[in-house]
């Protein structure tokens, strides 16, 4: 790839970018729970179900349990279905924590921009980003989740939102997805957008750090 010129801003999607997923090991738990259509519920890029209800932030953690509870076997508790939804996320190596460190300090701007839930967002994630003994707000500029704004990527609403929040030029601002219907609805809304690949790809977050000037 070329050098990317011109950004002042960089966008970072959490899965898939920053933090390493395994959808399937969450359907597993989520199965053995007794939640057999978790499969169907339970998308890479978008969720369906009390899954996307909790991440658009139209019901809360509690309801989210709830609506669950009543798919499962007897007996399940809050923290079982926790702990089987987190296995979603199974890492977030701090050399991805050093890159958000490393931009800020050449005068970037940082930013999180995640189709994420309160269930996730105020267990694991808010966990795994005290690796380094900081929190996750200590490495963002700002932060825009789903369930908070009330919308999901692929609209490009939350990327719009973004923009104006934090008084950003769409030129100047590269957002990194996973996900190519992401970036392209990041590009209508005005951003500049690259694919984030797997690690080792060449293409993933780490790769695309040195390439920006």
């Amino acid at each position: 790839m070329d050098r990317i010129e011109g950004i002042r801003n960089v966008v970072f999607d959490l899965g898939g970018v920053i933090i390493d997923l395994r959808r399937e090991n969450a359907v597993e738990e989520l199965e053995r729970l007794g939640i057999a259509d978790a499969g169907e519920l339970l998308g890479l890029y978008r969720q369906e179900g009390p899954f996307l209800e909790l991440e658009v932030g139209r019901i809360s953690p509690a309801e989210f349990f709830d609506s669950l509870r009543s798919r499962c076997r007897p007996g399940v508790a809050d923290t079982d279905i926790e702990r089987a939804f987190n296995a979603f996320l199974i890492g977030l190596p701090v050399e991805r924590l050093a890159m958000l460190r490393r931009l800020r300090a050449r005068g970037k701007r940082v930013y999180a921009l995640s189709n994420t839930n309160a269930v996730m967002f105020n267990s694991w994630i808010k966990e795994a980003f005290k690796a380094e003994g900081m929190k996750v707000d200590d490495y963002f500029d700002g932060i825009i989740a789903s369930f908070r704004e009330g919308v999901c990527k692929p609209d490009e609403e939350i990327f719009r939102i973004a923009l104006s929040r934090y008084g950003l030029k769409g030129d100047e601002t590269l957002m990194l997805d996973d996900s190519a219907a992401n970036c392209e609805a990041a590009r209508r809304a005005g951003m500049r957008a690259l694919e984030v690949g797997l690690p080792g790809s060449g293409r993933d977050a780490l790769a695309i750090e040195k390439l920006i000037d």
